[in-house]
């Protein structure tokens, strides 16, 4: 699930300066249990805005990311589309790219794009992928060192743990590390953590990402 939460009031107002009429599109799948984008939060920003924007209209798409899907529903409110002046997006940055490119109106995000989480319990949400393009958890047990160790440790634990614990704040919590080599002994997959990992360069991206399935 794709993690957001709501930009300040004061920076959306700002992007909104000299959009007067605006249709509002919320999503109703990952913000929407992020509480940041579903219906109930369309209808506090519409309270917050009423008196400054004329709002056209608002819609809760079911997956703004899917393009079929926004496509589809966003017909439902062709017309205000139209005679807006901008779109504000409570969605995740693709949700806003994908309305930017079926609308062709300036789409203003309101919200950020924190991470790709998992969910415990409404409310409380844990980042465990970045997205890295080459996973590794079949080596790891199942358990993501890239986004789970705060020194990003690839190849085993550092010479700090203390009784399972991670340094990193202080020892209260447990080492990403100690969890991967109990979890692999587990399975009796210790051998898999011999493979040496190579350090992750984030900074250079030769391609765009891109999956296209073919028959």
């Amino acid at each position: 699930m794709i993690i957001t939460e709501q930009k300040p009031l004061e920076d959306i107002e700002k992007m909104l300066e000299g959009s007067d009429k605006i249709v509002i599109v919320g999503c109703n799948t990952c913000a929407a249990l992020c509480q940041t984008g579903g219906e109930e939060q369309i209808k506090e920003m519409v309270e917050k805005l009423k008196e400054k924007k004329q709002i056209l209209a608002t819609i809760a798409v079911e997956t703004p990311c899917d393009m079929r899907i926004s496509k589809r529903d966003l017909r439902t409110v062709k017309k205000q589309i139209e005679e807006a002046d901008a779109i504000l997006a409570m969605t995740c940055g693709v949700g806003v790219q994908s309305i930017a490119d079926l609308t062709e109106k300036p789409v203003i995000p309101s919200l950020d794009t924190k991470f790709l989480g998992m969910v415990e319990r409404l409310g409380r949400f844990y980042e465990r992928c970045r997205m890295c393009g080459s996973c590794n958890l079949f080596d790891t047990g199942g358990i993501c060192a890239i986004s789970r160790c705060p020194k990003g440790l690839l190849n085993g634990p550092c010479e700090t743990v203390a009784d399972g614990k991670c340094e990193v704040g202080g020892f209260k919590n447990d080492c990403v590390w100690v969890q991967i080599i109990d979890r692999v002994k587990q399975f009796g997959k210790l051998d898999n953590l011999m493979k040496y990992q190579p350090e992750r360069d984030g900074s250079i991206k030769a391609t765009l990402g891109e999956v296209v399935w073919t028959d």
